[in-house]
């Protein structure tokens, strides 16, 4: 009776009620359900949505770079047209370079040798496979025909045309390759020593003095890219370090607009205290962006906050493959073997014979001595930060240190020793026996190991902890008024640093690093400046005219201690040096030098200043590597 009551009417109605109510339960359920994935799913949509406000934008600062790069060209084309003589001549070629210094950090990152070119010195270029010169081009040519005038109209026809291809080049590059974290970092860690190695000397601009202008382009425009790329992320992650670049930017900007004077500008105070901020922000922007590690064979080192830190370079760029990435114990064999005269066939001779540590690694005399006292016919070069170099001895006939040293166990007034039979009278020292095998395995049958090994001792030989290094690291102020001006001078008015490039201050070239520079400058036989020198230098490799007389531009890094000085030891202190220079070099003495390369006719420094010079030049003495 009960069971048949669950299916009367009054039952039915029941058990209806009851599966209503449960698929009301499973329809609630299944709300719930849909709102919580759904929830879900406008979390993940707005996370995503972050993600993407957060992520660099490439393609917008890649469109950047190639803008400029055709408003460059099409400023050219405008020039061409009207001509250099033209009234709005200067106009049109300032706003040429400012498109191209706003497209240089990508297009010379993707294009060294075409980037170089456009913006290289005007001077004739030789090609080394067909053994002929290219006429002067590029914008340094532009602007001397430009501001100096007196120039042909097919010529400077021509001048601009070659130019606008070159920039037709970087702009095809532009195009194939897409911006990236790396080719981002690396080509705007170029562009800021750009602006301390070449723009504010003088190098970029050297008639029309622009270059400080330019520092603000390039300012501006790495300002620019950083807001369309990467700003997001940084501020996401470290805002104050946001706040710190735009304001660090922003005054260094401002001092250059209250300074503005090319030769009384302050280089000093503005790379100490507005640069490097800029290129420690940059550094801490690089990591805490982690796009890009900067773990590649490039000469910076870009964990350096300052381009004058003791390890801001990369010695394994500057070092041949086969020898890279010495061991401790390879550098040891290699300052061991560096002092022993074994090596030498009459056994007079050693490396320190000529390099001695406590003459920066010189000898003091005005020319070299050979291995039977008798005299040879150049002064004897430093090998402190030697490595920093692309070419070596004083006529560059070496392209590495190891071809360098192989040279002196070869030539018969040094070593005057077979470089492929090593040389057994070392092993007369029983510790060298061991010390071959712990480093190459066993004893080497051949003396291109030894080289290695002395090679790898010398590239130690760097320092970077001098007076001028920790004062403008800001770890000290000990600077005098008369270094400080020195030093302005140097990388200003008196040009010095347009050949020998700050900070490794020697010639080679920035910021590529891929050749060092050699130079006509005129230098006489004797003191007496009455005569010039015969000694005919780089000439022996093409028998050009162009290179008689041409020699490679030395470091001036610990240059107080190698007196005496140039490639024929004909000046006693660096007081004559710098007279010699501000006479105007050998052209400034009266010699007959159609192919001198100094960018002045003289300098017309007064005693005062040519005396803070040397005061300055004093301070890049580093005497922890000195006395190595």
């Amino acid at each position: 009776m009960i069971k048949k009551g669950l299916h009367s009417s009054n039952g039915d109605s029941f058990y209806l009620k009851k599966v209503c109510f449960n698929k009301h339960k499973i329809s609630m359920r299944s709300i719930f359900k849909t709102i919580i994935i759904f929830g879900v799913l406008l979390f993940l949509s707005a996370c995503k949505k972050e993600k993407m406000v957060l992520a660099p934008q490439w393609d917008a600062a890649h469109q950047f770079y190639l803008n400029n790069i055709t408003t460059a060209i099409a400023y050219l084309d405008t020039l061409e047209t009207l001509g250099a003589d033209h009234i709005k001549a200067k106009e049109i070629f300032k706003e040429a370079r400012v498109a191209f210094k706003r497209a240089e950090p990508f297009a010379a990152y993707l294009n060294p040798e075409a980037g170089h070119r456009a913006n290289g010195p005007a001077l004739p270029v030789f090609r080394d496979d067909s053994e002929s010169f290219v006429a002067p081009i590029g914008l340094q040519k532009i602007e001397e025909s430009i501001y100096e005038g007196n120039v042909d109209q097919s010529e400077f026809t021509r001048e601009v045309d070659i130019t606008k291809g070159l920039l037709t080049v970087l702009k095809k590059d532009i195009i194939k390759r897409k911006l990236s974290p790396k080719r981002f970092f690396v080509g705007t860690h170029q562009q800021l020593f750009r602006i301390i190695s070449l723009a504010i000397t003088g190098f970029d601009t050297p008639v029309s003095k622009l270059g400080l202008q330019e520092v603000i382009v390039s300012l501006k425009a790495l300002k620019k890219v950083y807001t369309l790329t990467i700003q997001g992320l940084i501020k996401e992650k470290n805002s104050k370090l946001d706040s710190d670049f735009n304001t660090h930017i922003e005054k260094a900007i401002t001092f250059i607009k209250n300074n503005p004077d090319f030769d009384s500008f302050d280089r000093y105070t503005f790379t100490r205290d507005y640069m490097n901020p800029i290129t420690k922000d940059w550094v801490a922007i690089r990591k805490a962006s982690d796009l890009w590690d900067g773990k590649n064979i490039f000469p910076f080192n870009f964990d350096a906050p300052t381009f004058f830190e003791q390890d801001a370079w990369n010695i394994t760029y500057f070092t041949p493959p086969i020898n890279r990435n010495a061991s401790k114990k390879q550098i040891a064999l290699g300052k061991k073997l560096f002092f022993d005269p074994k090596l030498s066939a009459n056994g007079k001779m050693a490396c320190v014979t000529c390099h001695i540590p406590s003459k920066g690694y010189t000898d003091g005399f005005k020319v070299s001595m050979d291995n039977n006292g008798g005299q040879q016919i150049r002064n004897t070069p430093t090998l402190l930060n030697s490595v920093f170099q692309q070419s070596f001895f004083w006529d560059g006939r070496s392209q590495t240190l190891e071809d360098q040293i192989t040279s002196v166990f070869k030539n018969k007034q040094e070593f005057n020793t077979n470089v492929h039979q090593f040389s057994n009278t070392i092993l007369t020292d029983t510790l060298y026996k061991p010390l071959l095998i712990e480093v190459f395995g066993k004893v080497p049958s051949k003396n291109t190991e030894i080289i290695k090994a002395i090679s790898s001792y010398i590239a130690t030989l760097n320092g970077f902890n001098s007076k001028f290094d920790k004062n403008i690291r800001g770890e000290e102020n000990t600077f005098t008024d008369e270094e400080k001006l020195g030093f302005n001078l140097f990388t200003g008015k008196a040009l010095c640093a347009t050949c020998h490039f700050m900070p490794l201050s020697n010639g080679t070239v920035p910021p590529f690093f891929s050749e060092t520079e050699k130079e006509v400058i005129g230098v006489p036989l004797s003191e007496d400046n009455k005569e010039l020198d015969t000694d005919l230098g780089f000439y022996w490799r093409h028998k050009k005219d162009i290179h008689k007389g041409m020699f490679k531009t030395p470091t001036v890094r610990n240059v107080a201690l190698t007196a005496p000085y140039m490639h024929n030891g004909v000046y006693k202190t660096l007081e004559e040096v710098v007279n010699f220079y501000n006479l105007g070099g050998g052209g400034g003495l009266g010699f007959d030098l159609e192919h001198q390369t100094l960018p002045f006719d003289e300098l017309n420094l007064t005693k005062e200043e040519q005396k803070a010079i040397v005061a300055f030049m004093h301070t890049l003495t580093d005497n922890s590597v000195a006395n190595y």
